[in-house]
């Protein structure tokens, strides 16, 4: 009887050893198969653009250089923004770590974001940067007026005049608002 057992467990492991076995390599193969695909697929592809004469440029090849040069450009577009924070503002408010999590906070502020804020504000602190400026910042963005909520980018370049220049900024809107208050009766949106 004893015997019996153990030829049985013997042949049981054996059994499960071989699913095992076909199992991995029924994976193996299958995770070969959508590889051997893409290559025959692109071959296809990679002889017609041989085919094409060299001086027509397929629309793909032109949308996908126009969007990195886009991309290229909202680059250069940010680091200016932080040479020109870092050449008019202190090094505390000026430095590119301030600036990107400083102008963060202030949107998220205003965008009723309190708890996300917080955990930014604790990050802005650690980098040694202006609380003075933080606060004028968010003052000059309120004092502004309401934003349609629908215009992220009105309120990315609202934050961005504020971050650079929080005092000129609440000024010229300040006496926007009063000349217009006093010509129309109402106070623009």
């Amino acid at each position: 009887m004893f015997s019996s057992r153990v030829g049985c467990l013997s042949m049981l492991r054996r059994t499960v050893r071989s699913a095992a076995a076909l199992l991995a390599g029924g994976v193996l193969l299958w995770s070969t198969v959508p590889a051997a695909a893409e290559d025959q697929g692109s071959a296809p592809a990679q002889q017609q653009g041989q085919a094409q004469p060299q001086g027509e440029k397929k629309e793909g090849d032109q949308k996908a250089a126009d969007q990195a040069k886009a991309e290229e450009q909202e680059a250069a577009k940010a680091i200016a923004e932080y040479k020109e924070a870092e050449a008019k503002l202190s090094i505390s408010a000026g430095a590119p770590e301030c600036v990107w999590t400083g102008r963060r906070i202030v949107s998220l502020l205003w965008r009723d974001d309190m708890d996300t804020a917080r955990r930014y504000i604790d990050l802005y602190d650690r980098f040694g940067c202006s609380s003075e400026h933080l606060k004028s910042a968010f003052r000059c963005v309120i004092e502004q007026g309401p934003i349609d909520p629908k215009a992220a980018d009105r309120l990315a370049s609202r934050v961005h005049d504020c971050w650079i220049a929080p005092q000129e900024t609440t000024t010229t809107s300040n006496q926007t608002t009063s000349s217009s208050t006093t010509r129309t009766g109402t106070i623009p949106n």
